[in-house]
């Protein structure tokens, strides 16, 4: 499906949006919920990844395909090879055959799980026989993708001894760790995160407890984008969020400040507001603990024509797509005069524009939504715009109720 996106009628935007639960929240909730059973969960994600993910969960044997849902694939290979019983193949698209999970694999093994690649080493799809794992210390590279150390954080309260995972060097991505570690103790289980040393203790069973996913803060980044690029006096309200959230993407709140956007808190829900048309020469940012919010951030000043230096993108090579290029490309094409290296983005400030340029997404969700927002600037076109579905399947239908002008062409 290609769209044709255009600016609003106007720029000055008023509207309300209710945006459902985070998929990162959701996704170790629904593994964490097929350990304890008796855990309930209200207004869990409706995406595609969530959607594989409790797929996935209620499979014993046979193949199970994720699709290009990375998280799904990193959790449910710790799942799996926890659970004894249960024998499958897990697999995903061809981007997924291309995305590593050796680390992962090669921790599980040490603790004891019985793990096979099925074509290529380091990759999936892997062939997985579930067994009781007891043993209970493990190491890692702290600088790979928190995914990773999540997968065995969530499975460690149902192994016989709990888990000791040592993490080797700086640790990228601390606040989606701490994400993992929060769920746990809320459900009753006991962690200490001292240092570069993670201790999970065993539980065998939870008291019954129903917990509430926070809307996605990644999906408000869009928002914030589009608020950015708008005139002052836009607002958009957007449900539900907290000001204590556990998502590392929060961090939004204080960054868009730099271009007038102002995040006001109120009970379950927050209003982003353009207050001022700031626009600062270059902005410099480290975002090794919010890599999604990199494209959003680099359209956002692309389209206010402002330079940013992103540094910390070290785990963008291995999403969905190679995002560093993908955003190289897709900049370049709209007129951007952007550099990235394997690890960081420079842009340059840009004084045009090219109008009704057609943003290939290259199968990843947060291309397409990260571009939408120049529609508040020129009119574009979004190659394969279903892909939105992987997170926030709703996406065209809030930016219609926010005013752009959206066809299929």
């Amino acid at each position: 499906m290609k769209l044709h996106l255009s600016p609003p009628a106007t720029k000055l935007l008023k509207s309300n949006i209710r945006i459902t639960g985070s998929k990162s929240e959701s996704n170790r909730l629904l593994l964490l919920q097929a350990l304890y059973p008796n855990i309930g969960i209200d207004n869990l994600s409706n995406s595609d990844d969530a959607q594989v993910m409790r797929k996935g969960l209620g499979t014993s044997r046979g193949v199970v395909d994720i699709h290009h849902a990375g998280t799904a694939m990193r959790f449910l290979t710790g799942y799996f090879a926890s659970q004894e019983g249960k024998e499958v193949l897990l697999t995903g698209s061809q981007r997924m055959t291309e995305r590593p999970i050796k680390v992962l694999v090669d921790a599980l093994h040490k603790l004891g799980a019985e793990i096979a690649y099925e074509k290529n080493d380091g990759f999936p799809p892997i062939r997985i026989k579930g067994k009781k794992l007891t043993r209970n210390k493990v190491s890692l590279p702290a600088n790979i993708s928190s995914q990773y150390i999540s997968a065995l954080l969530l499975v460690a309260p149902g192994l016989g001894n709990g888990l000791e995972l040592d993490l080797k060097g700086e640790i990228t991505s601390v606040p989606y760790i701490k994400m993992t570690l929060a769920l746990l103790e809320q459900i009753g289980v006991r962690t200490t995160f001292e240092g570069n040393k993670i201790k999970v203790y065993p539980k065998e069973s939870v008291n019954s407890k129903t917990l509430v996913v926070e809307s996605d803060w990644s999906s408000a980044s869009y928002f914030y984008s589009i608020i950015a690029l708008s005139t002052v006096g836009s607002e958009v309200i957007l449900s539900s969020y907290k000001k204590n959230s556990l998502q590392g993407d929060s961090v939004l709140a204080g960054i868009y400040k730099n271009w007038g956007v102002d995040t006001d808190f109120r009970e379950n829900e927050i209003s982003l507001r353009k207050v001022a048309d700031l626009k600062p020469e270059n902005l410099n940012l480290e975002l090794s603990n919010a890599p999604d919010t990199a494209q959003t951030i680099a359209v956002t000043c692309f389209g206010l024509g402002v330079g940013c230096h992103l540094t910390g993108l070290h785990t963008l090579k291995i999403k969905e797509t190679d995002r560093l290029v993908a955003l190289d490309t897709e900049l370049s094409k709209l007129g951007a005069d952007i550099t990235v290296s394997d690890k960081d983005l420079i842009l340059r400030p840009s004084y045009q524009m090219n109008k009704d340029v057609a943003i290939d997404t290259y199968n990843d969700h947060r291309m397409a939504m990260a571009f939408a927002p120049l529609a508040m600037k020129t009119s574009i076109y979004v190659n394969d715009a279903e892909v939105v579905s992987k997170s926030y399947p709703d996406f065209w239908k809030d930016l219609e109720i926010l005013g752009l002008a959206i066809r299929k062409s």
